[in-house]
């Protein structure tokens, strides 16, 4: 008596996705930094947006401070203190710059 057993790896059809998506995701991270300070970042905003307006508005509307790195991988990244990671996906999608099936909430 001879089983045959479908053989097939659970991350096929997940890789696929990753590949072509993934550039067109923002993501947004939380990073610890000591004791009980974090820093937010925003990385995969699309080149032609004005990257420094938008941080601006960021720290105008959310109360905190704010900066632009240069990356190698990912460009211009937002760094934001403490952990406005929510504020910052409403904002995206309030301000209709990315769509919210298009931002990647990471972190605790």
């Amino acid at each position: 008596m001879s089983m045959q057993f479908n053989q097939f790896s659970a991350f096929d059809d997940d890789a696929g996705d990753k590949a072509g998506n993934q550039a067109d995701k923002v993501h947004v991270r939380v990073q610890q930094r000591n004791g009980r300070k974090c820093i937010t970042t925003v990385a995969g905003l699309a080149d032609d947006l004005d990257i420094k307006r938008i941080c601006k508005a960021f720290k105008k509307n959310f109360s905190c401070n704010g900066a632009l790195q240069k990356d190698e991988d990912d460009g211009e990244v937002i760094q934001l203190s403490g952990d406005q990671r929510t504020n910052v996906m409403e904002f995206l999608v309030d301000q209709e710059i990315c769509h919210k099936d298009e931002v990647v909430l990471h972190g605790f």
